[in-house]
């Protein structure tokens, strides 16, 4: 169930309440999500189904990513809660997900959640990343990667001593060029836009 669970033993999925009310809290965003995500880890676990909800995690962000049409179904208020629960389970059973994965969104929108679903998705791939030791890297460029520079990247950050690296990439065209890299606290820029303002500021430090 998406409620507190009791200390006996992990939360299941069932269609029920918000996880930050059962926990006595308002807050959204990170929070939440990670609620969320451990429930879905939890009854994945318990089904013996986690490598396949893995996958169909992160083909649900790839959809996010790439049809605006889906994301304006996930954060438009004027859709009510059943027709965006209907609309939403039946494009992912079009794309062929399975019923764990569909019923989990379906709760999801129930709750009134679905605007936070791709950082839902967010947080069940760095709770699976932590559970396998695997470091996760946030990387926003301008284009999307290639996978030939996908690949690079990651042997850059094995290099710099990271281990196994799963890297969640995003594309923000306000980067202009360039990588702007977050590992856990650490923050690696290298985007043109960065480079631009810190010329930008050494050209007014010098006047």
């Amino acid at each position: 169930m998406l409620d507190a669970a009791p200390p006996a033993g992990p939360p299941a999925i069932a269609i029920g309440q918000d996880p930050s009310v059962a926990s006595g809290t308002t807050t959204s965003g990170g929070g939440v999500a990670d609620r969320y995500a451990t429930a879905l880890y939890a009854q994945a676990e318990e089904t013996n189904a986690l490598d396949q909800t893995v996958s169909e995690m992160e083909s649900l962000g790839r959809l996010i990513d790439e049809s605006a049409d889906f994301r304006r179904l996930l954060s438009s208020p004027l859709i009510d809660v059943t027709q965006a629960r209907t609309a939403a389970t039946a494009v992912l059973e079009q794309q062929g997900f399975g019923k764990l994965v569909r019923d989990f969104v379906g709760v999801v929108a129930n709750n009134r959640r679905l605007g936070s679903l791709r950082q839902i998705v967010g947080a069940f791939a760095a709770l699976v990343a932590a559970k396998r030791g695997v470091v996760v890297a946030h990387v926003a460029s301008a284009h999307k990667l290639t996978d030939v520079q996908r690949e690079q990247l990651r042997a850059r950050l094995i290099e710099a001593g990271y281990g196994s690296v799963n890297i969640q990439d995003s594309v923000e065209p306000g980067l202009l060029g360039g990588l702007v890299v977050r590992i856990g606290a650490r923050l690696y820029d290298t985007s043109l836009k960065s480079r631009l303002q810190r010329l930008q500021y050494a050209m007014k430090g010098a006047a």
